[in-house]
């Protein structure tokens, strides 16, 4: 009981359509095998079959190279690398002083404010005593005072004179920081493989560190870089970036492979610029920032103010190892196989269009489809004699079955078993019957359009046996010879119940009404579609119900209805 309960011992699985087609069968093949070479490429491209592991790194970066500028204010200055450097920039990068601006012996006391950042005023009261923003040199005194012949600004307390340049000199006053070179120390580690390794390789000897220097075609390994060659390997000209500054980028790749023959664990170094290059699309380009010496001269303190412009280097460590792990290969054969689901998409798509009949289409769909028809909607069929397939249409409770559209249209498949029983019964017994000519009626409903139909009130039975205008299927001579004869009648009663009693009186009667409406669908339906009721035309029933007349005349009508029974077909007038 629990295990049917819970459903645990029930096994599902798909159902497959086997259709034989050449070229259905090389189109699937042609696909899968695409499909297959892709899988390979890309799980030989990405080393798929790998398990990964990413870049634990350190970096440190030690500059060398002088230079002397000679500035107007100053004179010569020699620049070592404690003064081309500046501050620390922070990890994993290091700077390089190649202009500056100097505002020398500064002095604490109150100066009138530059006008691009102060106010330009009039009297003392046009000034604040204690103001200042982001933009000031100082903190405003309160007064007026003359900055030049013309202008007035407000006095500030600050180092004094102000800064009054804004651009700096072009060309750049340190040029020869081209040629200083920097020493970059990269040690990385791969924690799930306990693997180590730095960019000095352990083949370079000391007096090969001495002399080498990076170049990517002939020595693509040093570790040493000249300042120039990186800038121009970013596709940029050093002279012009050194007046304003800017960043570089050094991307410093490991892609380590660990499986055997194959194995390698090598860096490759790559530059390109980080910042906004061109002046004009920003309002602050470049890199800089202040710094400033300090002396004492005659016991008062004053300071030489420089605005240095320069070039940042980051270095940028990416990378990843791989190793052979079977349990990975596993994960990606299986994410893949979804793959194959693509030609059977592409293949019933293809059936769907043009390329085939419809009735090739639609035999496809009832081998692939089968339809559950929910139990509060009833799809009928119908089967018109001039018409050779059979149409499925929903039942309506206000517009009469011979003027509903059809959902869909499906071939006329023959009862190949009732086919092969009829004619062995007629050969056997020779029954030739006569039966009286059928004439139209004088009166028949606005549906009615072969003339023999009569009225009704329910929708479902108002449906005649053509689509068009013509003669009714009841004139044929096969109507009477396989609907109304009596002998191939009792046949197929005798033929589904041996023990029935052929006896006179209303139960044969009706008997033999009922295996007429039988006779009937499976002459003119064949094997409807699954989950449809076969509905029979007004001429048809009232034509059997002559023949097989109740005698109280008592009919109860078309009944939908999902059962069976020996004797009454479901869905058939009785």
């Amino acid at each position: 009981m629990p295990c049917k309960l819970l459903n645990v011992c029930v096994y599902e699985t798909n159902k497959l359509v086997r259709i034989q087609s050449v070229r259905l069968g090389s189109l699937k093949w042609t696909f899968n095998g695409v499909i297959l070479l892709f899988i390979c490429i890309m799980l030989l491209w990405n080393k798929e079959y790998q398990e990964h592991d990413y870049v634990v790194s350190s970096v440190t970066a030690k500059v060398k190279g002088v230079a002397m500028t000679s500035l107007p204010e100053l004179g010569e200055i020699v620049w070592d690398v404690v003064d081309y450097s500046g501050p620390s920039q922070g990890k994993n990068s290091f700077f390089v002083v190649t202009n500056v601006i100097v505002t020398k012996n500064q002095r604490k006391g109150t100066c009138p404010e530059v006008p691009q950042n102060g106010i330009i005023c009039q009297k003392d009261k046009d000034c604040i005593k204690g103001f200042w923003d982001q933009h000031s040199h100082g903190v405003q005194t309160g007064a007026c005072v003359k900055f030049d012949v013309i202008r007035k600004t407000c006095e500030v307390s600050a180092w004094c004179p102000l800064e009054s340049k804004k651009k700096p000199p072009r060309p750049a006053l340190l040029p020869s920081a081209e040629n200083f070179t920097v020493l970059i120390k990269n040690n990385i580690r791969f924690p799930n493989f306990n693997i180590i390794r730095r960019n000095i390789l352990p083949e370079m000897t000391d007096s090969y560190l001495k002399h080498c220097q990076f170049n990517s075609r002939t020595d693509p390994r040093c570790p040493i870089f000249r300042l120039g060659n990186i800038v121009q390997e970013a596709r940029e000209n050093f002279s012009e970036m050194a007046v304003e500054g800017g960043v570089i980028g050094i991307q410093i790749s490991w892609d380590c492979n660990l499986d055997g023959f194959l194995r390698n664990c090598l860096p490759k170094y790559s530059f390109r610029r980080l910042d906004e290059k061109e002046s004009n699309r920003t309002l602050y380009p470049g890199l800089n920032f202040r710094f400033a010496r300090y002396q004492t001269v005659n016991g008062v303190e004053e300071r030489t103010l420089f605005k240095a412009f320069g070039i940042r280097f980051d270095v940028m460590v990416f990378g990843t190892a791989g190793k052979f792990s079977i349990i990975q290969l596993i994960i990606y054969i299986g994410s893949t196989l979804s793959y194959y689901a693509l030609t059977t998409l592409f293949i019933d798509w293809l059936i769907g269009t043009s390329c085939y009949s419809k009735e090739a289409r639609q035999n496809y769909t009832d081998k692939k489809v089968e339809s559950v028809q929910d139990k509060q909607q009833c799809i009928l069929c119908v089967s018109f004699v001039d018409e050779n397939h059979i149409a499925l249409v929903k039942r309506s409770q206000k517009r009469s079955l011979q003027q509903a559209k059809p959902i869909s249209v499906h071939p006329w498949k023959e009862d190949t078993g009732h086919l092969h029983a009829m004619v062995g019964v007629r050969q056997k017994d020779r029954i030739i019957d006569q039966q009286p000519q059928v004439l139209p009626r004088r009166s028949h409903p606005d549906w009615c359009l072969c003339g023999c139909c009569l009225p009704s009130n329910q929708p479902q039975e108002q449906l005649c046996c053509r689509r068009s205008i013509g003669r009714c299927i009841t004139t044929s001579s096969q109507f009477g010879q396989l609907v109304l004869s009596r002998p191939v009648l009792e046949a197929v009663l005798l033929y589904r119940e041996p023990l029935f009693e052929l006896t006179e009186g209303e139960e044969q009667t009706a008997a033999l009404r009922h295996c007429a409406y039988r006779q009937y669908i499976s002459w003119r339906f064949g094997v409807p579609p699954k989950e449809c009721l076969p509905v029979m035309p007004s001429c048809s029933v009232w034509r059997i119900r002559e023949f097989f007349p109740s005698k109280e005349g008592d009919y109860t009508g078309l009944r939908i209805s999902r059962t069976r029974s020996p004797l009454s077909s479901s869905n058939t007038p009785l």
